[in-house]
């Protein structure tokens, strides 16, 4: 089977064609912006969503795309008009590459969308479904969710099969951003107000969800449906931190400050996205995932921390 993975240089894609290579025996075609790709005998293909692409051709005789690429979401947007950058690339880009895989016969689009899709937080103990009663706000999970719904158009108007996985936060060994943030503060254990936190987050170790994108490849289960992905292990921000440091074999350092006075002073200090990210719950529930794909998270949220904070102590 031929299997092209666009976005194959960013964190998802990298440990996507690691896994692949030591697992299956796929032939790999790498899709990057610059049409470069790490070594090996990968076939490298020039995948530029800033721009018109014309892809026909070079795609013949591919079984599966997997679109990991995406003009990613960023806590602090510098660009004038956010919504249509992101649209340009995650929703006009997507849906190009997909009408072009459709007319070269590539049976199965594999799209690697977002839990913002469903929104920036959920209720406690009210965890996330597939189905999304509204469009999302945020700019950048708008664009995913008007991609996911043209993927899903296209589908039933040309019969290529269409698999949406929709991931939380994923973390893993190379991380960076938020999630590595938290990880240096630890490492320098710095004191952080963050020890009263009682809210609830799903996160999904890189591990378990390429793990799930294999199986994607060919369950006849996969084909048009939405799944969610989490590591099936929801914890508060307070709980995570600790889990951190105990993974680095260090102490933590959590003050007990009430979630609402964090709330006031991000507000205050003009940062209230920060503080929201920081209190409020996101969960996902996977029970669906796991009953029709007959799947379950290979790594554990402990095991997984381990395996992502390896030389960082």
């Amino acid at each position: 089977m031929k299997v092209l993975i666009t976005g194959s240089n960013g964190f998802v894609g990298r440990h996507l064609v690691d896994y692949l290579h030591a697992n299956f025996p796929y032939t790999i075609v790498q899709g990057t912006r610059k049409g470069l790709c790490d070594g090996g005998k990968d076939e490298c293909l020039k995948v530029d969503f800033s721009n018109d692409f014309d892809l026909l051709n070079s795609i013949r005789g591919v079984d599966v795309i997997v679109h990991c690429a995406a003009r990613v979401h960023l806590m602090s947007d510098s660009a004038k008009d956010p919504l249509t950058e992101y649209r340009q690339i995650n929703t006009e880009g997507t849906l190009r590459l997909a009408r072009q895989a459709a007319e070269a016969g590539v049976k199965r689009f594999i799209f690697i969308s977002t839990i913002k899709v469903n929104g920036e937080s959920s209720a406690t103990n009210q965890p996330f479904v597939p189905h999304v009663k509204k469009a999302p706000h945020d700019p950048y999970g708008l664009s995913k969710y008007e991609a996911e719904k043209g993927l899903l158009a296209l589908a039933h108007e040309t019969g290529m099969e269409v698999v949406i996985i929709r991931p939380p936060l994923v973390y893993g060994k190379g991380v960076k951003a938020n999630f590595n943030t938290m990880v240096n503060i630890v490492k320098k254990r710095l004191p952080l107000p963050l020890g009263a936190i009682d809210n609830k987050r799903s996160l999904v170790y890189v591990g378990n969800l390429v793990d799930l994108v294999t199986v994607c490849l060919e369950h006849p289960g996969a084909s048009n449906r939405v799944f969610l992905v989490s590591d099936d292990e929801d914890v508060s921000t307070s709980q995570l931190l600790r889990k951190i440091a105990t993974a680095m074999g260090k102490n933590s350092y959590l003050l007990p400050i009430p979630g609402t006075l964090i709330l006031w002073l991000t507000k205050a200090l003009g940062k209230a996205f920060v503080g929201e990210r920081l209190c409020s719950s996101l969960q996902v529930d996977i029970s669906e995932t796991k009953s029709c794909l007959n799947w379950k998270p290979p790594y554990c949220l402990d095991d997984a921390l381990k395996l992502t904070v390896t030389n960082k102590k």
